[in-house]
């Protein structure tokens, strides 16, 4: 059984944005007795926000190069502006839940917390280069169930350098495998990528990859099963956060798995050379709880 920990950090009173912004409040110490509700609380709360981040997200797959205004990851269209590029964007400047974060949570008081079901499947690849990254469309049917509540698996993308960090340390890549459920809320399930041996299933994914922006594309021949891209160990950090690019929609369920797989030098070339650098800047953590996972003695 693993056990992990809850982080609060309180800065204050924090106000909550009208219609889209959802902050949490969270006084004194948790004790390892209340953990476990807080956890339920913290994946029940926002649901209408999360159904709206929902519909936001299958938008912003197709608005990724199509968007009301044009976004990138540098100059005067980067991070830094998106906020004021669009009355939709505004969330990327303003929201007090935002996405990716620094996740340190060592100091924190341990609790419990659900391990992750998946039932991912094999599908032929789908791929497409949307201007910001490079994304495989998954058919349906495949899922991960977590908390009671299960979603299902609609595409995974990739970014480098890592947008997540641990402990202040970004690794070369992450790769985000996005869910929805009945409800429309979304859970992202993120895999940091460390530099080392080849990954044979990148690989194949790789050898399909467009070298520019690009329509999709399907490749019946060509059979890949997101699990495999999962590392062995599947414990995770929790929090709530939001897209990590425009419309950056808060109420978003991130599960960061602690242990990373590794990736290539030259695979992390190869999409750097197709996309470039894509990682949002560290956002701050606010009034968030973060879950960390720990060996139980």
């Amino acid at each position: 059984m693993r056990r992990s920990k809850i982080k609060f950090l309180l800065d204050g009173a924090v106000g909550i944005a009208a219609a889209s912004t959802l902050a949490f409040a969270i006084a004194g110490a948790a004790s390892a007795g209340s953990t476990s509700n807080e956890e339920d609380h913290a994946s029940d709360v926002g649901a209408t926000q999360q159904a709206t981040a929902a519909t936001q997200e299958d938008e912003n797959t197709a608005a990724h190069s199509t968007g009301s205004a044009h976004w990138t990851y540098g100059g005067n269209s980067g991070p830094e502006s998106w906020g004021r590029m669009s009355r939709d964007f505004r969330l990327c400047e303003a929201g007090t839940m935002q996405s990716p974060i620094n996740i340190d949570a060592s100091d924190s008081p341990g609790a419990s917390i659900h391990p992750i079901k998946f039932d991912y499947h094999p599908v032929p690849l789908s791929i497409v280069h949307n201007g910001h990254t490079v994304q495989v469309n998954y058919a349906p049917g495949s899922t991960i169930t977590v908390g009671g509540k299960t979603y299902e698996l609609l595409q995974f993308h990739f970014h480098t350098p890592s947008e997540h960090a641990v402990k202040g340390h970004r690794v070369p890549m992450e790769v985000h495998f996005v869910h929805k459920n009945e409800r429309g809320e979304l859970a992202v399930v993120g895999v940091l990528l460390e530099s080392g041996e080849e990954n044979i299933v990148l690989r194949e994914i790789w050898n399909h990859m467009p070298k520019g922006q690009s329509a999709e594309k399907a490749y019946d021949d060509v059979v890949i099963n997101a699990r495999d891209l999962l590392p062995g160990d599947q414990g995770y950090f929790r929090y709530m956060g939001s897209l990590t690019t425009p419309p950056c929609s808060e109420g978003v369920n991130w599960y960061v798995m602690e242990t990373p797989i590794s990736v290539g030098i030259d695979q992390i070339a190869q999409f750097d050379h197709a996309v470039g650098k894509n990682a949002r800047p560290l956002q701050a953590l606010n009034n968030r709880m973060v879950l960390e996972p720990i060996a139980s003695n």
